[in-house]
């Protein structure tokens, strides 16, 4: 499902060429067109690629990797890493061993809001940073059955807060519900605290009719709020309003202010991220996810279900 956007940006890849495509299911989506269809990774490697994109189900990324960086070619995998922290662990040391190039597809890193959401809290805009909150629910995604609601939509919010915010998780804490009769978990709610002290908030599930992607940042100047199904970015500031209630005069809080919505190009985020990959491979400045940063998301990911099945708090 994911593939056939990989293929499209990949054919419009300046100094990239698409040259074979493998799938086990015989190309449902007519993907391949008139290139060469593999039914296996092995044949596709062995038509001497500089890189590989996979997208297959996430309990297969270790095992299709792993055969990439054997075979010396590069490689982008989507999202998450693989199924554990063991798994990703191994997967990034076999591409920092082989001296190639491994990144991994957060998605959300290249999302234009979320990139203006970052480039303004370094910048400072928020002052001191309180609380990030995110919100990830729509309908079940039929085409998801060897992971739950953790692996597959939340390390999107593990990953984009510790991106954006610059600062990895401290601890967490999770409560999951399984309501859909499936063996994983269809919705999850995680509290947490990262290193920076600001406490973040995740509500993710595929129960709702609502599709909803939303991240509020919360902080000493105000809120910003992006929104990721349109790649909008909105701050609401803090107002000032003045009161002559001698009892609620020395209360510390805040009143709502002026809102903005910024302005700013979107391109598309799946092209981005192979702009990136492209350049990472050609030995150019760019900005991936590193498969470090994979393993890192994945391992929170883990303590997120470990805290769910224990009802207790991990600490990272």
């Amino acid at each position: 499902m994911m593939g056939r956007h990989h293929a499209r940006v990949l054919r419009s890849l300046e100094g990239v060429d698409l040259v074979g495509v493998a799938d086990a299911g015989g190309d449902p989506h007519g993907v391949a067109g008139g290139l060469e269809l593999h039914q296996d990774i092995d044949g596709l490697l062995g038509m001497g690629l500089d890189y590989v994109v996979i997208a297959v189900p996430t309990a297969l990324h270790e095992e299709f990797a792993l055969k990439a960086a054997a075979a010396g070619v590069h490689a982008l995998v989507e999202k998450p890493l693989a199924p554990s922290p063991e798994a990703a662990a191994r997967v990034a040391a076999a591409f920092t061993d082989a001296g190639l190039v491994g990144a991994v597809g957060h998605i959300e890193r290249y999302n234009p809001a979320l990139q203006q959401l970052r480039s303004r809290l370094e910048q400072g805009d928020l002052g001191e940073m309180y609380q990030v909150v995110t919100r990830r629910q729509g309908p079940f995604p039929a085409r998801i059955a060897d992971v739950g609601v953790v692996k597959d939509l939340a390390t999107h919010d593990i990953d984009l807060t510790a991106w954006v915010t610059q600062s990895n998780y401290a601890s967490v804490s999770a409560q999951a519900g399984h309501k859909s009769g499936r063996e994983h978990e269809d919705l999850i709610a995680v509290t947490g605290r990262l290193h920076n002290d600001a406490v973040v908030n995740h509500l993710v599930n595929w129960l709702s009719p609502i599709k909803e992607r939303v991240s509020v940042v919360t902080g000493e100047r105000g809120a910003f709020v992006a929104d990721t199904l349109t790649a909008d970015l909105y701050f609401y500031s803090n107002g000032t309003v003045a009161t002559e209630w001698d009892t609620v005069a020395g209360f510390r809080g805040v009143s709502e202010g002026n809102m903005v919505r910024y302005a700013f190009a979107k391109p598309e985020p799946l092209k981005v991220e192979h702009e990136a990959f492209r350049d990472a491979v050609l030995g150019l400045e760019s900005d991936i996810v590193t498969m470090e940063h994979g393993l890192n998301t994945v391992t929170v990911a883990e303590a997120v279900l470990e805290s769910a099945r224990t009802n207790t708090t991990i600490r990272l």
